[in-house]
This record gives structure tokens, C-alpha cells and sequence, in this order.
């Protein structure tokens, strides 16, 4: 098969374009590097080799850009790691399941601490502050994703400005990738997760037509009771946006407690609920979940129910970082079959 010459050098200058984008992607770091994170500046000489990740999805991340050697300690977890890293997480101490005393992080001599929620290393720290930990001379890293147009100031879960979106978890992914000194491999994964994301939409095309309504269902302190309900603008209410269903909670609330009389007024066409490991809450397992929906006298007569329109989540799916896109592709099949998308 014969090509012409312009196909031939469009060929050439594609294949030069190419080899030069690589080449400007695998520059190294130059150290030192100065970073902003949610209103701090951050510094380092070289790159980390002490890590302690506080947070599931922040220690998932690091894994997956194969960076778990220099994890030396993790902690607050909700479910098991992602598969492809189970064997390599093992080798990882865990500090704790919940929250790590300051006492147990900075007794691993870490030369960088990451927390996923603001909660856990920020003004008020639950495990300390940044200051405490600069007075160490110890940098600290918080998820863009739970700062970023955001308001923790009145304790819980926060309440967000503006709708979460995936372009906070490619800043932290970049970020590390220039933290570490592994630019290539951060751009790759965010490449890959781009192209899944919008394969995912696609295959959820048509359901705006048909007024798909969701709702999220975190956990619940007690049942029966009051439980935590996906808000407008956190993960779960990105995933409803970019697949075109609406949340039945117009609530700015990362998880607002929200009645069933209210959840089932509003009708939703789908409901999602979240499983975990964690045993907080009695609403925390799916199981408990289930028994709740099909035995209230409230809950039961909502329409995702009695069509059985119930997706189970991990908890992860919906929470603000990398695994949002497998709840997109969760759900995006799960409107497939229950015959709401084309």
C-alpha cells in the first residue's frame, strides 16, 4: 500500500511531535521544588523517601505510580486496596484503620506526610497540624480535591463552594509526579483515567432524556434514622453530572443527614449505596443497607426499590479521587442495564 508524500510527511512530523512530547515529559525534577497546596507553599530538596499517606485514596495514588517503597506508613481506610495492589500494600504498615495519633506518624521519620481530608492535617488536625509538623521540618501534602473551593472550617465533611471535579485529582497526580521526579508516569495515569472517563459517558449517553434521578447513600449513624445523603457538588454528585442524571439533594454538604420522608418524596429514579470495611456506623454495610430499604415502611415504596434500581458501590467509587472513575463506569453499566441509557 502506497502513501503520498504529504501523508508521508504528515507521517514524519506527527512521529518527530511525538518524540519531542515524550522527551519534554520525562524531563527530571529540578530540585529545589517549590509547590503550592491549599494556601501553603511547600518545598523540597530532593525527592521524598519517607512517606506517610493518610488516606486510602491518597495511598492508592502513590501505588499507582509505583511508588509504593517509599510509603512507610498508611492509615484511614474504608475498604480493601484496589486489587492490583494487594500484595504490595501488605508490606505497608498500617498506623491505624481511623485516625493516627501525631505521635505514631512522626514516629516513622517521614520526610513527607499526605493526608486525603483536611480534617485529619490542617488548622485543627484530628492528627495535627501543619504547623506541628513544619516545626518538625516535616512537609506536608493535602488532596487539592478537599481544599480546593471548599469550606472545613465547620467541622465534618465540609461543605463545597463549587462542584468537585476530576481536574483535582490530576493536580495532585501531577504533583507527585514532580514530587517524585516521575512526571511520565503522572501524566500516563491521568491520560488513562481521561480516556476511561469519557468512554464511560458515552456509554451512558441518553439518559438526560429520560429525567434520570440518583441518589448516593454514604452511611447512617442509626436505623432507622436520618442518614448521609450525597450533596450536590461532592464525587458522588460529579458522577450524576457528567453521566446526565440529577441529585434529588440540592445541598452544598459533602453528606448532609437527610430523612427518608425527604429521599423518598423526591423519587429517585436509581439509588446508590455504599459498602465498606469500616464498622462505624450501623448503616455502614451494605447488608445493613439493604435490610433497611426493603423492610421501612417509608423507604420501601420509593421507585428505585420496588424496581429494584439499587447499584452497590465501594465507598471509594464516589469519594473525591482516583477511584471516581470506576463509580462512573459502575453506574454508567448500571443505567445500561436497567435499560435507562442507550
Amino acid at each position: 500500500m502506497s502513501i503520498s508524500f504529504r501523508a508521508f510527511v504528515g507521517l514524519i512530523g506527527f512521529a518527530f511531535s511525538a518524540a519531542l512530547a515524550s522527551a519534554v515529559h520525562a524531563e527530571n525534577t529540578a530540585y529545589p521544588l517549590t509547590l503550592e497546596n491549599c494556601g501553603r507553599q511547600i518545598t523540597f530538596d530532593k525527592a521524598p523517601s519517607r512517606v506517610v499517606s493518610i488516606g486510602q485514596s491518597n495511598t492508592e495514588i502513590l501505588l499507582s505510580l509505583g511508588l509504593g517503597e517509599k510509603i512507610v506508613g498508611t492509615a484511614v481506610w474504608f475498604s480493601p486496596v484496589m486489587k492490583q495492589f494487594e500484595a504490595e500494600n501488605a508490606k505497608i504498615k498500617r498506623l491505624a484503620d481511623n485516625d493516627p495519633s501525631f505521635e505514631s506518624v512522626v514516629g516513622e521519620k517521614p520526610d513527607l506526610v499526605t493526608a486525603q481530608y483536611e480534617w485529619h492535617v490542617g488548622r485543627q488536625g484530628s492528627v495535627g497540624t501543619r504547623d506541628q509538623f513544619a516545626d518538625l521540618t516535616i512537609p506536608t501534602y493535602i488532596a487539592p480535591a478537599d481544599c480546593v473551593a471548599k469550606d472545613n472550617s465547620g467541622g465534618g465533611d465540609g461543605i463545597r463552594l463549587q462542584m468537585f471535579t476530576m481536574d483535582l485529582v490530576y493536580q495532585q497526580i501531577l504533583d507527585y509526579g514532580k514530587i517524585f521526579d516521575v512526571q511520565d508516569r503522572g501524566e500516563k495515569l491521568v491520560t488513562d483515567l481521561k480516556q476511561r472517563e469519557a468512554a464511560a459517558v458515552a456509554k451512558a449517553s441518553g439518559i438526560a432524556n429520560k429525567k434520570v434521578t440518583m441518589a448516593f447513600w454514604f452511611s447512617s449513624p442509626k436505623l432507622p434514622g436520618d442518614s448521609y445523603i450525597a450533596g450536590v457538588n461532592g464525587g458522588a454528585g460529579y458522577i450524576m453530572h457528567v453521566l446526565g442524571a440529577k441529585d434529588i439533594i440540592d445541598l452544598k454538604d459533602e453528606w448532609p443527614l437527610v430523612s427518608w420522608e425527604r429521599v423518598t418524596s423526591a423519587k429517585p429514579t436509581v439509588l446508590v449505596i455504599g459498602e465498606m470495611s469500616r464498622r462505624r456506623h450501623q448503616g455502614d454495610s451494605a447488608e445493613a443497607k439493604m435490610n433497611f430499604l426493603n423492610t421501612d415502611p417509608v423507604a420501601q415504596r420509593m421507585e428505585a426499590v420496588q424496581k429494584k434500581r439499587i447499584v452497590t458501590m465501594d465507598v471509594q467509587g464516589r469519594d473525591p479521587g482516583l477511584r471516581i472513575i470506576d463509580g462512573i463506569e459502575q453506574v454508567a453499566e448500571s443505567l445500561k442495564s436497567f435499560g435507562l441509557a442507550q
